[in-house]
């Protein structure tokens, strides 16, 4: 149930759908008229008010049952925490009574779940509206939606208004435990729906979940973010940071030991921020790795962090091992001191080194990872020789590297884009050989070892070939019964390439300490 200030804070609009083309045309000046979208600079507000906890989530009755007969189809764009917000979505069609569909065409409610981080994600979401808008004609009764981190999006709203009116429901990620609320408007008027709130919702807990697999499972430990760099729509579109109680996450944690499961990911957009809004703990990051790292689970990650936030606590907790795996994803973003103040990173080139050390020092055997950005604004040539040179001092063993994308509403859009287009390719693929040559360095490492994999499924190229990840998340392909699905076991290295390994397997195992 909403609260008064999520009250205030909402926007929920319906109007009748358009029959024709005209129609559709006045129906969108109606509601570019009435409706307010989104406020980015509502947003971006962080007020003192406390986050509310709710531990009482349950499907309506008014709503059971509402599913019976029907079909529903979730498509994914973007990060774990968009995996993770449909795994939710997921859980609540189920608990109303709707069966998971294969197919766009064999589905009764389609959504799409969406990510605003670059344009290039958000142009393949308009363009799967363009391939659906058929289907919807051959189907009146089929609701169709548009959630996620782009519909927090002003621009993106009012284009779904003025050229996709046939979209039926559109609702942002702080509304998804609404959903029951969202489809029970959107089948009893057959009217647009459209609930966005600019400013972030409650913490709920208890809501339900349709995992991917039984093997690893996604934890939500937090949601939002506060840093606000100047490229970033994140803190726009997932609010400011809530963490949630620890003995919550907790017991989460110990229901999927229970279930089996051998690896969980701890998720937050700023992860290693955890707690510092508890007021009432001194309780962070590292004092959780530290409980949950006592519950007898195989492996344990978290992302993504925020190196401004990488305590030495932490640090010393991740040292201990055991089932705290030895991979660290860390994004630099630059390498040059002057491009992370641009960037609003708050750390400088010299810190992040620094922190580094401190990470090698206590985790000499530790795998590093990062997320790298070329082409910003005003930068130059010898500041891109700066990020060529951090990644060959660090050494890292794999990275993600994009060119910049402005996203509307964030400083950097407004800023002049200067980098020529063909600069900033050819950067990404000297960048690109750079991160090359230290993959095949890393796995060159590897070969003849003996690992622990946790076998995840059949290779995406050959059945016949079951793939799995290390400790330090490096995908490994050999052949074994397919038995060995789900379960911890050791391979030897025989051949190493460029982002993956080729091995036979030893046996199984229960704990292997060597990789």
């Amino acid at each position: 149930m909403m609260n008064e200030k999520q009250r205030l804070e909402s926007q929920q609009v319906q109007a009748e759908k358009p029959a024709d083309k005209k129609s559709e045309k006045d129906f969108s000046k109606y509601f570019q008229a009435v409706y307010v979208p989104p406020s980015l600079k509502e947003a971006k507000k962080r007020g003192k008010e406390e986050v509310n906890y709710q531990d009482d989530f349950a499907i309506p009755e008014e709503f059971r049952g509402m599913g019976e007969g029907r079909k529903f189809y979730i498509r994914t764009y973007g990060c774990q925490m968009n995996e993770h917000d449909t795994e939710v979505m997921a859980g609540i069609f189920m608990a109303l009574g709707y069966e998971p569909s294969e197919t766009v065409e064999d589905a009764n409610v389609i959504l799409l779940n969406t990510c605003a981080i670059r344009e290039n994600a958000e142009n393949k979401v308009f363009g799967e509206l363009g391939h659906l808008k058929a289907l919807k004609t051959e189907k009146p009764d089929l609701l169709l939606g548009v959630c996620g981190c782009m519909s927090q999006e002003e621009s993106v709203v009012n284009r779904i208004l003025s050229k996709h009116a046939f979209v039926d429901m559109i609702f942002g990620t702080h509304n998804i435990h609404r959903l029951p609320h969202i489809l029970g408007d959107a089948y009893m008027s057959k009217e647009m729906v459209i609930e966005v709130w600019s400013k972030e919702g409650d913490v709920i807990e208890n809501l339900p979940k349709v995992r991917n697999g039984k093997t690893k499972a996604w934890v939500n430990i937090m949601y939002g973010c506060d840093k606000f760099c100047t490229y970033c729509i994140v803190p726009y579109t997932r609010g400011k940071e809530r963490s949630r109680r620890p003995e919550d996450i907790i017991q989460e944690v110990r229901h999927l030991a229970a279930q089996g499961y051998q690896e969980i990911t701890l998720l937050g957009q700023n992860v290693n921020a955890y707690g510092k809004d508890l007021n009432d703990l001194n309780y962070g990051l590292g004092d959780l790795m530290d409980e949950i790292r006592q519950i007898d689970i195989p492996r344990i990650r978290f992302t993504t962090s925020h190196p401004r936030d990488f305590d030495d606590h932490l640090i010393e907790v991740l040292a201990k091992g055991g089932n705290l795996v030895e991979h660290i994803h860390l994004p630099v973003q630059s390498g040059s001191t002057d491009v992370l103040k641009i960037m609003a990173r708050k750390y400088s080139r010299t810190e992040y080194l620094e922190l580094v050390r401190k990470i090698k020092t206590a985790m000499p055997d530790v795998a590093l990872t990062t997320d790298i950005i070329v082409g910003y604004p005003n930068e130059t040539e010898e500041q891109f020789e700066e990020t060529l040179s951090l990644y060959r001092e660090v050494g890292f063993d794999a990275a993600y590297t994009f060119i910049y994308s402005p996203r509307e509403g964030t400083p950097a859009a407004k800023m002049q884009d200067n980098v020529p287009m063909e600069a900033k390719k050819e950067r990404l693929q000297r960048l690109n050989a750079v991160v090359n040559e230290f993959s095949v360095k890393r796995m060159k490492e590897m070969d003849g070892q003996i690992v622990e994999v946790l076998v995840e499924g059949e290779s995406k190229k050959n059945p016949d070939v079951l793939a799995g990840y290390t400790r330090k998340n490096k995908l490994v392909n050999f052949k074994a019964p397919k038995s060995a699905i789900g379960q911890l076991v050791k391979v030897k290295i025989t051949e190493t390439k460029t982002w993956s390994l080729s091995g036979e397997m030893v046996e199984e195992a229960a704990a292997v300490e060597v990789e």
